[in-house]
């Protein structure tokens, strides 16, 4: 059979079991949710080594240490950090404003899987869908099929063994761009995750589904004088070089301040890294970059040796990240683009305002929404940073990869990292359970409509009794009763003059001077 069309009914197979399956989830109480979950997590924890190895066989590149952490960040941290919350009925009571908010899964979750992050991605999703009471269908990289099914069927069989319904979880094991994009336009999917290129994204944006996307970084890490620079640029090493550059939000360019290039270069240099030379250099941009500026995706994730060697030339097995000196930031200038791989940009500036400048840059080529970084201790311009980059991330004295899911930071712990709406993304937040839930608001009256006191209905006279009755209350030698009755007429047809209004009993007259004023 064609393989789109093969895939085409996998989809179909897998949504219809997981409708099955989610509308019996659905009425697992909050406890029976959360032994699934835990299941799930604790299984995918003890495979970590093992799915990592199966990721590196199957895509070739990244580190296979950084995997292992991947894989149990993705499930041990990801569920003590998700475990206490409430995600099934009534998740929150206000006495005093007399509101309650009751939780309700989406439904059936579509989840696009990338090759840089297979295994960690598929299983950090699955476990934030299902803790919301969802189903989830994966969709994993054709280069990536082999670890993203195996990862999917460890939180599969854990699911079921805990008590889930056979069909909640699924991946399709023929994964073609055809069968994505059916899986996203299912009229029976009802949400939208999706990580990877920039095409993918741009098919779940317009799928016509709620669609949390992630979508390129171009991170700028900048250090400001006042920083700690050996922490600084060992923390930028570290991000850089973490898995082989392949996440989102790896630092791209170093930028530093002048002032401080000695303190730079001297960090670099008791670190293992190659700073190349203008011929290496070109030789890198002709192997790295087609002749229309795109990456070459034969070097995503690639050890640096390795990628020197395609390149032309040789440097130490020990290096972990190649270092490109550039001389400004744009289309025009390639290394200033995001990267994938342990290759990092180097980038003086004159003073912060044109560092930030550069990153900012950056940013708007490619990156809008993600995530940037900085390192100082000056905390005018931390706000100052905030406020200027459009990102969704701003990672303070910290390597950016870890800062931004959460490893070194204190933000959700996440491999789904929303870029905005500016990229078309409905969130710009590190996805968690929460994003995964539909929350009704239960309300009870605290201002009616009729505050008379009167029992009967106030249907009639909506806007009237808000205000004060300008007409008599039905039995006729009585009074009628306002808000401020001390300061009102008793007749049957009360002076207009003297109506009040609101709850500070404001009068008529009162009211036309107020009118006439703003007149002026």
């Amino acid at each position: 059979m064609d393989k789109d069309l093969q895939s085409i009914q996998e989809v179909r197979d897998l949504v219809k079991r997981a409708k099955t399956a989610q509308s019996e989830f659905q009425k697992f109480s909050q406890s029976d949710v959360d032994r699934v979950v835990q299941a799930m997590a604790d299984a995918g924890y003890r495979a970590a080594e093992t799915l990592a190895r199966a990721a590196i066989d199957d895509t070739h590149f990244g580190r296979f240490e950084d995997k292992i952490i991947k894989n149990q960040f993705a499930t041990r941290d990801v569920w003590n950090a998700i475990k206490n919350l409430q995600t099934v009925g009534v998740i929150d009571r206000d006495r005093h404003h007399r509101t309650m908010k009751i939780a309700e899964p989406m439904g059936i979750i579509a989840a696009i899987i990338p090759t840089t992050n297979p295994t960690s991605t598929v299983m950090n999703n699955m476990i934030i869908g299902v803790k919301g009471g969802n189903a989830i269908v994966s969709s994993p990289h054709p280069q990536a099929a082999n670890c993203t099914m195996a990862a999917a069927e460890v939180l599969r069989l854990a699911a079921e063994k805990a008590g889930a319904p056979a069909g909640l979880i699924g991946c399709i094991k023929t994964p073609t761009i055809v069968g994505a994009q059916h899986l996203m336009t299912h009229d029976d999917v009802n949400v939208i995750v999706a990580t990877g290129g920039r095409g993918i994204v741009k098919a779940a944006y317009s799928s016509g589904k709620p669609a949390y996307g992630v979508g390129p970084g171009n991170v700028p890490a900048i250090i400001e004088r006042s920083a700690n620079v050996t922490k600084a640029v060992k923390d930028t090493i570290a991000g850089k070089s973490f898995d082989n550059g392949v996440i989102c939000s790896s630092e791209q360019t170093l930028i530093y301040e002048g002032a401080i290039e000695r303190q730079v270069m001297l960090a670099l240099k008791n670190l293992p890294v190659h700073i190349v030379s203008d011929a290496e250099k070109q030789k890198l941009k002709n192997w790295m970059f087609k002749a229309d500026g795109k990456l070459n995706p034969a070097v995503v994730g690639l050890d640096p040796w390795r990628i020197a060697e395609n390149s032309g030339f040789k440097v130490d097995s020990k290096i972990r990240v190649l270092i490109v000196p550039i001389d400004t930031v744009g289309p025009d200038e390639v290394f200033s683009k995001e990267k994938l791989s342990p290759v990092l940009a180097l980038l003086r500036a004159n003073s912060i305002k044109q560092a930030f400048n550069f990153g900012l840059t950056m940013i708007e080529m490619s990156g809008i929404g993600h995530t940037a970084s900085l390192h100082t201790q000056d905390e005018d311009l931390v706000l100052e940073f905030a406020h200027k980059f459009p990102v969704g991330r701003l990672i303070v004295n910290s390597p950016s990869v870890h800062g931004s899911v959460g490893y070194t930071t204190e933000l959700s712990p996440a491999f789904t990292l929303g870029s905005g709406t500016r990229s078309g993304s409905i969130s710009m937040d590190n996805i968690s359970a929460k994003h995964f839930i539909n929350v009704k608001t239960l309300a009870y009256e605290t201002k009616p409509l009729d505050k008379s006191g009167s029992t009967d209905s106030a249907i009639d006279r909506p806007f009237q009794s808000r205000r004060g009755s300008k007409q008599p209350v039905e039995k006729p030698e009585a009074p009628p009763v306002l808000i401020n009755p001390t300061r009102v007429s008793t007749s049957v047809e009360p002076d207009q003059k003297n109506i009040l209004y609101g709850s500070s009993g404001i009068t008529e007259d009162e009211i036309q001077k107020i009118i006439r004023d703003f007149k002026g």
